[in-house]
């Protein structure tokens, strides 16, 4: 029992995590966003300890980030711009089909991925006006399967879940978002962003180990 209220507390606070990191890749920065998680420190004692060396580097790259407040939204915004938004250089993709490992093989992500979401009754569509297999709408759905769980009092129905949530990292986020990471370290940069690509990652593995 203790053990399950351990791993339960563990999910919520890297859904925490999650939302923060989707938002940062899903719209521009808001000072909103840059006080929640940066002015408040909030990324300074960040509500998850690891092992993960992935997951060190990344809460020492944001513990570090964002020095100069003034000038920290204003450098957010332009990386933004130029890794992810479709009207700019667009140099990391944030699309699971964009990358080669999900082109040919099987059906479209978007297909795929949109059937998953059709399952659990969940149409993205109704809220959010980009493609299904975006990073943050995956990783909101991974929120998603994640709130499940955690409220899931029926020991079945949440080791099944469990299962479930451990075959959508595989198929949907390990499958391409090490190498969307590898282009983030390259091209990202502010350390705000490097450190969320890595966040990103470690995270979902961190996930991904908790219910195999």
């Amino acid at each position: 029992m203790k053990r399950e209220t351990e791993k339960i507390n563990l999910l919520k606070a890297y859904n925490m995590l999650l939302y923060f990191a989707g938002s940062m890749i899903m719209k521009e920065p808001s000072d909103e966003c840059i006080n929640d998680f940066w002015t408040r420190g909030t990324v300074k004692n960040l509500p998850v300890k690891s092992s993960n060396p992935r997951f060190i580097k990344a809460a020492s790259i944001l513990r570090d980030s964002c020095r100069e407040e003034d000038s920290c939204r204003e450098k957010m915004i332009s990386d933004y711009h130029r890794l992810f938004d479709d009207d700019g250089p667009q140099l990391v993709p944030v699309y699971e089909s964009e990358y080669a490992d999900n082109k040919n093989d099987g059906p479209p992500a978007k297909a795929a991925v949109g059937e998953f979401y059709k399952t659990y009754g969940w149409n993205p569509d109704q809220h959010y006006h980009v493609p299904y297999d975006h990073l943050g709408i995956e990783l909101l759905f991974l929120t998603r399967l994640n709130d499940k769980f955690t409220n899931t009092d029926d020991e079945p129905c949440r080791r099944e879940l469990g299962k479930e949530i451990v075959r959508f990292i595989n198929l949907h986020i390990l499958s391409w978002v090490p190498a969307w990471n590898k282009m983030m370290q390259q091209h990202a940069q502010s350390d705000c962003y490097k450190g969320i690509g890595h966040l990103v990652h470690a995270c979902t593995e961190d996930i991904h180990s908790i219910l195999s």
